[in-house]
């Protein structure tokens, strides 16, 4: 089959592996029909590579269509349309059972002390099999793949895999009080859709924050009021426009920038020099990450807010400003989005009507093939790309 593999800094490839087989009694076998390019994924592509090997099958959006299921899969029949979550729990254990499944305690990894293996998201998560491939093997498939209508379009239902349970989860974790306000600091494909759900979920003022202008624009056609960060005063007039405090809570949808800044760029840089072994070392107890967002929206919060953090973060001693969250009463709430436990209240609105303009989200549908090419373009901003998806 062909697959989106990786090959280094800034290299991947479209290849030709092995196809996938079951090899565990609840394993089950998809024929992948959409597959999302996120911006995790570029983490990958330019800053977490010591974690990567040759060869490592990229992706964790998929949805696809269910070719074969193992002899004890029970929920699953071959035909099926299925989205896939990018973390794989067990469904059963005390993390699962309190919704966090991306806490699993039975597909932890261990190794690298992290939370539930993720699909195409390197050896920090289990180097597991991704979904950007003509087809994926699906782990735990009864406690996992979720069953989806097999009318409409791929875009309706792919975004149960990541996109929307992620902005979900960073919408509800902020605590936004009905008709309060949430500042959101990044616009690409999970700010966008935090601004759209906050919207939806009662917000009474949502302000949008990123550099990009097509990406302000996209976002300003859904009610939002947004912002260049390049302007120096933009805080103080997001801070106007709520009665001098700021807003009652704000969403980081920043968080490791995946093509690095400065001081943080550096020691990206420093760590891909290294052999592997001490790569990985260095970035796991490095303050590696650009805090800019982070700063900004501890900054910009009123007192007594809530930070959500939905950017993924990746270094152990970066320096946070404790003075700060302490003297202003913030809580700070963040972590991957457990997908499952936010699946029930999201896909009734899949369902009945396109409340969050999943149909038109993706600005790129492409092949495969393209691969190379799109994750330049996404890491580099070009061509409006906001949301790219491959059509294997």
């Amino acid at each position: 089959m062909k697959a989106v593999v990786w090959n280094g800094t800034r290299d991947v490839r479209t290849e030709t592996v092995p196809d996938p087989r079951v090899e565990e009694p609840g394993d089950a076998i998809i024929r992948v029909t959409s597959s999302g390019l996120c911006g995790s994924d570029l983490h990958l592509y330019e800053v977490l590579t010591p974690f990567m090997k040759e060869g490592d099958i990229l992706g964790h959006e998929p949805l696809g269509i269910v070719e074969e299921v193992g002899p004890e899969v029970t929920s699953l029949v071959p035909g099926q349309r299925v989205a896939v979550p990018f973390q794989i729990s067990c469904g059963h254990c005390t993390m699962c059972g309190s919704g966090l499944q991306t806490q699993c305690d039975n597909t932890r990894v261990d190794e690298q002390g992290t939370g539930a293996s993720l699909y195409g998201y390197s050896a920090l998560y289990g180097s597991v099999p991704g979904g950007q491939a003509e087809y994926m093997r699906v782990r735990r498939a009864d406690a996992n793949a979720i069953p989806v209508s097999d009318i409409g379009p791929d875009d309706r239902y792919l975004y149960l895999s990541d996109v929307l349970p992620t902005s979900w989860q960073a919408v509800k974790y902020a605590d936004v009080p009905e008709g309060g306000s949430v500042a959101v600091l990044g616009l690409g494909p999970i700010g966008d859709m935090c601004c759209r759900v906050a919207r939806h979920l009662g917000a009474g003022k949502v302000f949008g924050v990123d550099p990009v202008p097509e990406r302000r624009a996209r976002a300003e056609t859904w009610g939002v009021e947004v912002f260049d960060p390049a302007d120096d005063d933009f805080a103080e007039q997001i801070r106007d426009r709520t009665d001098g405090r700021g807003p009652d809570a704000v969403i980081d949808a920043v968080g490791m920038e995946a093509s690095g800044h400065g001081t943080a760029k550096a020691l990206q840089k420093m760590a891909s020099l290294l052999p592997k072994g001490v790569a990985a070392k260095f970035m796991e107890t490095a303050g590696v990450d650009r805090l800019d967002a982070l700063h900004t929206a501890v900054d910009l919060v009123r007192r007594g807010g809530t930070v959500s953090l939905s950017g993924v973060y990746g270094g152990m001693a970066d320096p946070m400003p404790m003075l700060t969250l302490f003297d202003k009463q913030i809580q700070l709430r963040m972590g991957q989005a457990n997908v499952l436990r936010w699946v029930p209240e999201i896909l009734p609105l899949l369902d009945d009507a396109d409340v969050l303009g999943v149909d038109t989200f993706a600005t790129h549908h492409v092949s495969l093939d393209d691969a190379p090419r799109a994750y330049e373009m996404f890491q580099k901003k070009q061509n409006g790309a906001v949301k790219v998806l491959f059509q294997p």
